[in-house]
């Protein structure tokens, strides 16, 4: 009788060629899609031809994704060479997907963001604008460059992120060799209330098993509560599955997974795998949605869990909604529906997630809807309330360069929707940064303490047809 496999086991399996995959077992799997940026890129590809040779050509150029997000808009020279770098090496390759921002012209100081999000082939975060191009497909197995590359498994799929050597054989081959992790089952009973988003959800996660209590180990997120999100939403669950050591996150697959992806993908073939019954897990943990309250994790770890209402006497400097974390349409919405008519305390920074975000966010009103001409958009609600919209990107979520929009430059206490709070992790190493999910930043944004975001929230936040398809 065969055993009875994970989704993670049964997607290595397939992928390995081979009826079975163990945890703890080393395999060689076909890789489906390779992902890039220009941060890991320019070394990726120095690796690439030192082991390959200077004529080396990568394995599929249709299968290679390369993404510039991390250092866009700064006047840093060396990161407007890196971005040089990654367009010499698709001009070599062929490389069918390359998402350039082309207002980065080399030049000495900072570039000209663009004037239209519509109207530049510049994507923004690289894990939101993997879904929105049609990269990512349930069954697959996705590498990149990039720690938060475990996004993806919200659409049922094994992304893991790796290093740039590992990477770059993959680039000529095709290929990795990885050891089979074995998984640890999350389950979440009810239904998502008003005040709680599945960024309360992962830090509940985190603050129980701590950031290393996945090392090396499948998070797999399941239960009614987790039907109940938005994919949007299961993207942040996923994507912080590093954050407790996770070698990947992974979601079953629903009709919202199957709309988005039916009608996005640019490939035909793919096959959904689900768990079996009966398969076996080395921890299993269980909540209800009922009781959970909203959540912050204070300096300087990602575990550090309190609830937000045992934060109150905690004084903000600064509030950061953005990231591949918090910068999704629907976090704007979250955040726009309880800033709406009111104005913030403190500076507030927003980074659109991907440029269809910020483009989502110009024709969008709150509720989710195009608006009508006499509406503010989402945009407006935001700045109207005080808040400074920056252009899409990573910006300050992992620091970067000084001029970086949102930047901690000083030791500020802020309040982000983003993933790490490592010291120094948004810039100035002293900083003080409490992640929390998009109404508990925007709430304490007005307050300028953190605050709990039922003070303002009780009833359900529209998002109509924004993320789904």
């Amino acid at each position: 009788m065969a055993r009875k496999m994970t989704m993670t086991e049964k997607i290595l399996a397939r992928h390995a060629g081979k009826a079975d995959a163990t945890p703890g077992e080393n395999i060689w799997v076909d890789v489906d899609v390779l992902m890039t940026h220009d941060v890991c890129g320019p070394g990726t590809i120095g690796i690439f031809h030192q082991q390959y040779g200077k004529d080396a050509k990568v394995w599929d150029p249709s299968r290679v994704v390369i993404i510039p997000d991390h250092y866009i808009f700064t006047a840093n020279e060396i990161c407007h060479r890196n971005v040089q770098i990654l367009r010499d090496f698709v001009r070599e390759q062929g490389i069918q997907y390359y998402y350039d921002p082309e207002f980065v012209k080399n030049e000495p100081g900072m570039p000209n963001p663009y004037r239209d999000p519509t109207k530049t082939n510049y994507k923004g975060v690289c894990h939101k604008a993997l879904p929105e191009e049609g990269h990512l497909r349930p069954g697959e197995i996705l590498l990149g460059t990039d720690s938060h590359t475990c996004t993806a498994g919200a659409f049922g799929q094994f992304a893991t992120g790796v290093g740039n050597t590992d990477a770059a054989f993959t680039l000529g081959t095709g290929k990795t060799w990885l050891k089979v992790p074995p998984t640890m089952k999350f389950t979440f009973h009810g239904q998502i209330p008003p005040y709680l988003t599945a960024k309360d959800l992962i830090l509940a996660v985190i603050g129980q098993i701590s950031v290393s209590g996945a090392t090396y180990k499948s998070m797999y997120f399941t239960g009614e509560g987790i039907g109940s999100l938005t994919l949007e939403d299961r993207m942040t669950l996923t994507n912080m599955a590093i954050e407790a050591g996770g070698k990947n996150g992974i979601c079953d697959v629903d009709q919202k997974t199957l709309d988005y992806v039916k009608a996005r993908s640019n490939r035909p073939e793919w096959e959904v795998v689900t768990e079996d019954e009966g398969a076996e897990y080395c921890y299993e943990h269980e909540w209800d949605l009922g009781t959970l309250e909203p959540l912050v994790a204070k300096p300087h770890s990602p575990d550090n869990k309190d609830l937000a209402r045992n934060c109150t006497d905690v004084k903000l400097d600064r509030a950061y909604i953005g990231s591949c974390t918090g910068g999704k349409i629907t976090d704007m919405i979250m955040a726009a529906s309880l800033l709406n008519g009111h104005n913030v305390k403190i500076p507030t920074f927003v980074v659109p997630g991907s440029t269809e975000v910020h483009a989502d966010m110009q024709r969008l009103n709150i509720r989710g809807e195009l608006k009508a001409g006499d509406e503010k958009s989402i945009q407006q609600t935001l700045e109207d309330a005080g808040c400074q919209v920056g252009p899409s990107g990573c910006a300050a979520c992992l620091g970067g360069p000084a001029d970086t929009f949102g930047r901690l430059n000083e030791p500020l206490n802020c309040i982000s929707t983003t993933n790490r709070n490592f010291p120094g992790r948004m810039g100035h190493k002293e900083a003080g940064v409490y992640l929390a999910s998009p109404l508990t930043v925007a709430a304490s944004a007005l307050t300028g303490h953190v605050t709990d975001p039922r003070e303002y929230v009780s009833e359900p936040i529209a998002t109509g047809t924004a993320g789904l398809v």
